[in-house]
């Protein structure tokens, strides 16, 4: 697939079941070609659609990102931990296909999945970033005000070679200043 002139404008919308297929293909690059996501086998298109339909029944976003109506970019906050007092911080995640990467795509991502996250009363985003050498997607989290947290050495081990993750995180909305809606 070839990305569309350069006219062609992006857009965010929120995804379907008819992406399944386009989400799929772009994780699975992910996962077969990078080191961004720490899984090693490709999950198939009946995983994703539950793990789509997982984050959508938690109220969360999952946007994509399409360039001449072809979805060539995904991304999601899902709870950082399933336990209850997370409730109000998520990890995201962002993944692009190959031909859409280092275009500026991902900061558009992040952009909009931060404001529906903050629409829906998320406090706290955390980055688990695969790899301290993705200095593509730790820079996309540092443009989007994301802070440096920590690195955890050589806790995964991919492609013959272990890997680091670097741990970022931003604030939303009123942050840890006042209680969450509807909690004492």
């Amino acid at each position: 697939m070839s990305l569309p002139p350069a006219s062609s404008s992006p857009t965010i919308r929120p995804s379907v079941d008819a992406d399944l297929v386009a989400i799929t293909r772009i994780y699975a690059h992910n996962v077969l070609n990078g080191t961004g996501t720490f899984e090693t086998s490709p999950p198939s298109e009946e995983e994703m659609r539950a793990r789509r339909a997982d984050v959508l029944g938690k109220n969360l976003p999952w946007i994509v990102l399409e360039l001449d109506a072809q979805v060539v970019g995904f991304a999601y906050g899902n709870w950082f931990k399933p336990r209850p007092a997370y409730r109000f911080s998520v990890e995201d995640s962002i993944y692009l296909a190959p031909e859409a990467m280092g275009k500026g795509l991902g900061k558009l991502l992040m952009a909009e999945l931060l404001l529906q996250l903050e629409r829906r009363g998320i406090r706290k985003v955390m980055a688990v970033i695969g790899d301290s050498a993705n200095l593509g997607s730790i820079g996309v989290h540092r443009s989007a005000g994301f802070e440096h947290v920590g690195v955890i050495d050589s806790c995964g081990w991919k492609f013959g070679r272990w890997l680091d993750i670097v741990l970022m995180q931003k604030t939303l909305g009123l942050g840890d200043t006042t209680p969450p809606e509807g909690t004492q």
